[in-house]
């Protein structure tokens, strides 16, 4: 049986209070930014048909994400460590190919409306879509502190923070591709 154990405090890790604090500030500036570049920003015009299948590969790696979360929770399970890490960092390699196609995406295109003439099933979107996006905020910093804990072998740390961060994780994954499932299918119907 694979086992690890917390890793005595060294000089040349860094102290986790100002590593924690550093990716706090992290968080918030990327949050910052998301947030100008979908609601101040204006996306250029001559991009509106460039690169096109955006959001499809950033729902394919929100599913990909998802997956690799609950093969690795199930290998934490069975405690099978060695492989728990290499499916967290798969699902890690996910979720920031997906930030920065996001990105990409938002900066060429500009935020995509749900059609207000949906009714309740845009109500449903607007509800779900808050929730993603609520979590979404709190999720990047929660993720980026239980991989710290882990990579500085502060694992007891780890696994109290982690019992937070993989339900939000995994429902930010989630929800990623049923918001663009929503969006597209209505989009499709109504065109």
């Amino acid at each position: 049986m694979e086992t690890l154990t917390d890793t005595p405090q060294r000089p040349d890790l860094p102290e986790a209070r100002g590593a924690v604090g550093g990716l706090l500030a992290l968080s918030a500036v990327a949050s910052a930014f998301l947030f100008w570049l979908l609601y101040f920003r204006q996306a250029p015009p001559r991009f509106a048909q460039s690169l096109t299948f955006l959001p499809a590969l950033n729902a394919v790696l929100n599913g990909s994400a998802a997956i690799s979360l609950c093969v690795g929770f199930y290998f934490i399970m069975k405690r099978r460590l060695v492989a728990h890490q290499r499916a967290m960092a798969t699902a890690f390699a996910f979720s920031t190919l997906f930030l920065f196609s996001y990105i990409l995406h938002h900066a060429l295109h500009g935020d995509v409306i749900f059609p207000a003439d949906a009714g309740s099933v845009r109500t449903a979107y607007l509800l779900l879509l808050a929730s993603h996006v609520l979590l979404s905020v709190v999720a990047l910093p929660m993720v980026l502190i239980t991989f710290f804990f882990s990579l500085s072998g502060r694992f007891a740390a780890h696994r109290r923070i982690a019992h937070y961060t993989f339900p939000i994780w995994l429902y930010v994954s989630v929800t990623g591709v049923i918001v663009y499932l929503m969006l597209a299918a209505y989009t499709r119907a109504a065109n």
